[in-house]
């Protein structure tokens, strides 16, 4: 059976401070279905991580894509998300429940962790939507 994947990417200028996410979701072909780029205000990078891999969890899901590859440049949501760090930070807490639970809607997900170099089209979607944000 194909994989499906799940390319994430959150964003801060400053940390905190202005935030995007960006997430690029492609069917086994390697086919582009869904990809979004979203500002999210203030906040951390590592909470635009993981606001990138629940909008890319839920997408996923409506896209019934599974099994799902996650891919993101984020070692800390990674390894969260694997149980190798317990969620330590009250702020990530709930964001990695919801994480959890949105991929129960899924029957497989795999979670790995590139360099930023190899998760570019997802960085670049960070970047175009904070650009955006910043010009209004």
């Amino acid at each position: 059976m194909s994989m499906w994947t799940l390319r994430c990417d959150g964003g801060s200028r400053g940390n905190p401070g202005p935030a995007a996410y960006g997430f690029v979701l492609c069917d086994p072909a390697g086919r582009e279905v869904v990809a979004r780029g979203e500002y999210i205000g203030t906040a951390t990078n590592n909470v635009a991580e993981y606001k990138s891999l629940i909008a890319g969890l839920k997408a996923a899901c409506e896209h019934q894509a599974a099994p799902l590859a996650v891919v993101m440049d984020s070692e800390l949501v990674i390894r969260q998300m694997t149980g190798q760090y317990r969620v330590k930070n009250e702020g990530l807490k709930p964001l990695y429940q919801e994480a959890k639970q949105t991929a129960l809607g899924l029957s497989r997900v795999t979670y790995s962790s590139v360099g930023r170099a190899d998760n570019g089209r997802a960085d670049g979607l960070v970047n175009e939507a904070l650009d955006q944000a910043m010009q209004k």
